[in-house]
């Protein structure tokens, strides 16, 4: 297995050096927006202790996240009225890794609305919108 590097973006976030829109964090995870937004809410939730997938973080680490992970995507549902949600995780680059930071994507759905293409950079003030969207529906 690859050392986990320290220089990764998310790793970055958490130590406060990027700058973030926090939906929600507690003593194991945090959860923030992804610049990115391929669905209007799109969020991701990563542990703060080091991990770079799913294939190498610990039954602890899982464990905190996915309750973060479905409180988040309980409250995303709620806040974009979406008829679903989309949970995304992507384990090495053959797997869609691009961050080697374990992380969650949350994605509210809604019926016949496609996924935006990846990569293309969000407007600042709607992320944060809805950033804040999500977190005051967070019970």
């Amino acid at each position: 297995m690859t050392a986990y590097d320290d220089q990764n973006i998310l790793a970055k976030i958490l130590r406060g050096e990027i700058p973030s829109f926090k939906v929600y964090e507690d003593d194991e995870t945090l959860c923030i927006m992804d610049i990115m937004p391929r669905s209007d809410g799109h969020c991701l939730v990563i542990p703060k202790s080091p991990c770079r997938n799913i294939l190498d973080a610990t039954d602890a680490q899982l464990a905190a996240v996915m309750t973060t992970v479905k409180k988040v995507a309980n409250a995303a549902k709620v806040a974009f009225n979406s008829d679903g949600i989309t949970l995304q995780q992507f384990s090495e680059a053959a797997g869609g890794q691009e961050i080697f930071h374990l992380h969650f994507h949350i994605h509210p759905r809604h019926d016949g609305v496609s996924l935006r293409g990846p990569g293309v950079m969000g407007d600042m003030a709607t992320i944060k919108a809805h950033g804040a969207a999500i977190a005051a529906a967070i019970i």
